[in-house]
């Protein structure tokens, strides 16, 4: 998916520091703001306000975790994150916090009204650590906090024999963007519900809330649909390459099992939205249910969903695209779909369902036969109580998009180059954009020529993508005529055309998503290669490795990087 061109012809300013001089500077009050000092907390994503004290405060084996409430199940979290490391039992009460001790509060008042969905103010003193915010949710963001604050062996799986100091330190912060995501294909290369667990957890140390699912392609479908057990049982069979099967035979999860991915993802305050990319994308579907005869939900005569190139359809195990789509006036195409959404749907508790919409060449169907296919589809996620999402392409011609429908731009195209019109469409039509160009925010392209050489996609990034390139724009006016309003947020997505294994897609993801996850958090300030912003960025980084090591995350020790003994 997408990984050719269309088929259509800075760090963070500094954050706020207390110098020695007594003079603060804010982060992202303009271009020109020195950077933060070196001996500045490596916080990533950079906070929207800091001020650095004198001291610090030590975790002890006497330390304690006070809550109550709604803060009790974050608290837990902490305890959960913080006992490997520490080795200290740090139990969550709920009387007076005593010295040393780690205190978590819901407190409306502390938190400015347009920042109570995930603000949050924390306090390091050397008498104790004062979390305060106006949801869980906040309090989460600002537990992630906590954790960089803390020596980077606190993500060692076993204690570690080192002080567990914290500087003194004031931080105001809050999310510039409500949706900071990250996209995973499970049908080009099939991933455990195990594995994507491992994933929620390192992704949400960045602060990313939402977890975009690509479950299904033509190569594979992923997740069991009641009614249709053709669908995984010969749809789920292959994978990218190999023949499909004869070294990567593929995979599906369970109900159950997406149901705990997505419980697991939401204690994280991760929102999982499900995608099954349709009408092109869809082969694995097509060649499901093509001699589903049987099927009492179909009409006998399933081959009329077939609307692609192969006639009859045949397996292809390519990366190849934009060969398959399901026909939009076959009865038989609306029994199939009707019923993944609404399964799909039922079991997602968050907002959205992706309907995917991208990669449909007119060879496949006319725009008139696109546009159908997305306006009906549409309107049933919209009657099962959902959100339409969608690639950019969703806003073509003929396309009539509900109120509330999220577009996600992905083409690398910018300013106002052929290409970007699928955005400005889509704001027009009055929906909002998830900003994803492929040359900034995929993380499947290869970080530099032949780097690394047996994974990742060039089509993008034809030089490579490296952290400079994941870091250095701005979701705003990388297209021209789009405002703020316009913009929910921002998306790395890793498309698994190359990606077999969990260390893998660790490689590819990190150090890149770091990248995004600043982009979509920290304020606004001027990134450029050769910007204190980006400076800046690069030291906070080169301490992430040491982090990531610690947690025995596999990731791309970039030239870019000053890294601090980060193979450890």
């Amino acid at each position: 998916m997408r990984h050719h061109p269309p088929l259509r012809s800075v760090a963070v300013a500094a954050a706020a520091v207390l110098t020695a001089g007594g003079t603060v500077s804010v982060a992202g009050a303009s271009a020109s703001t020195p950077s933060a000092q070196p001996n500045a907390p490596a916080l990533i994503p950079a906070p929207a306000q800091e001020v650095l004290g004198n001291g610090s405060f030590a975790l002890t084996p006497q330390s304690r975790i006070v809550a109550r409430g709604m803060a009790v199940p974050v608290a837990r979290e902490l305890r959960q994150d913080l006992r490997p490391g520490t080795g200290y039992r740090l139990p969550v009460v709920s009387g007076p916090g005593a010295s040393h001790d780690i205190s978590l509060r819901i407190d409306r008042s502390a938190i400015p009204g347009g920042q109570r969905r995930e603000g949050y103010v924390l306090d390091v003193r050397d008498g104790g650590v004062f979390l305060r915010a106006a949801t869980p949710h906040g309090l989460f963001d600002g537990v992630q906090t906590i954790r960089q604050l803390l020596p980077v062996d606190i993500n060692a799986p076993t204690p570690q024999a080192v002080p567990w100091t914290m500087p003194v330190i004031h931080i105001a912060d809050h999310p510039r963007f409500a949706y900071r995501g990250f996209m995973l294909d499970i049908a080009r290369h099939y991933k455990s519900p195990g594995t994507v667990e491992r994933l929620l957890d390192e992704v949400a140390r960045y602060k990313i809330n939402i977890f975009h699912l690509h479950l299904s392609d033509d190569q594979g479908f992923r997740i069991v649909i009641n009614g249709f057990p053709r669908l995984t049982r010969i749809g789920a069979q292959g994978s990218v390459g190999t023949d499909g099967r004869t070294k990567d035979p593929g995979g599906f999860w369970t109900q159950q099992q997406y149901r705990d991915v997505v419980a697991y993802a939401a204690q994280r305050f991760i929102t999982v939205i499900p995608e099954v990319d349709t009408p092109g994308h869809n082969n694995a579907i097509i060649m499901s249910e093509y001699n589903d005869t049987q099927n009492p939900r179909l009409n006998g005569h399933p081959q009329d969903i077939n609307c692609s190139l192969n006639h009859p359809p045949h397996w292809n195990y390519t990366g190849d695209v934009g060969y398959s789509a399901l026909c939009p006036h076959s009865a038989n195409t609306w029994a199939i779909l009707r019923t993944i959404i609404r399964q799909l749907t039922a079991m997602s508790p968050g907002p959205f369902y992706d309907l995917g919409g991208d990669e449909v060449p007119t060879t496949v169907l006319n725009q008139q036969q696109y546009a159908y296919l997305v306006n009906r589809e549409a309107r049933i996620v919209t009657r099962d109580g959902k959100r339409a999402m969608g690639w950019a392409e969703i806003s073509s011609p003929g396309t009539q998009l509900p109120p509330g429908t999220v577009a996600e731009y992905w083409n690398p195209a910018s300013g106002s180059s052929a290409g970007t019109e699928s955005a400005t469409d889509a704001v027009a039509k009055g929906a909002r954009l998830v900003m994803a160009p492929a040359n900034h925010a995929y993380l499947d392209q290869k970080y530099a020529p032949n780097t690394p050489p047996d994974l990742g996609l060039t089509w993008a990034c034809p030089n490579g993508c490296d952290v400079d390139q994941f870091y250095n724009w701005d979701p705003i006016h990388y297209v021209s005529g789009i405002h703020r309003s316009d913009v929910m947020g921002v998306e790395g997505a890793l498309w698994e055309e190359t990606i077999r294994s969990l260390r893998e897609a660790e490689y590819m993801i990190f150090p890149r998503l770091q990248a995004l996850a600043e982009i979509g958090w920290s304020p606004r300030t001027v990134r450029t290669a050769g910007s204190a912003a980006y400076a800046d960025f690069l030291r906070r980084l080169a301490v992430d490795g040491q982090r990531m090591a610690a947690a025995g995350i596999d990731f791309y020790r970039t030239p870019e990087v000053p890294w601090m003994d980060a193979a450890r």
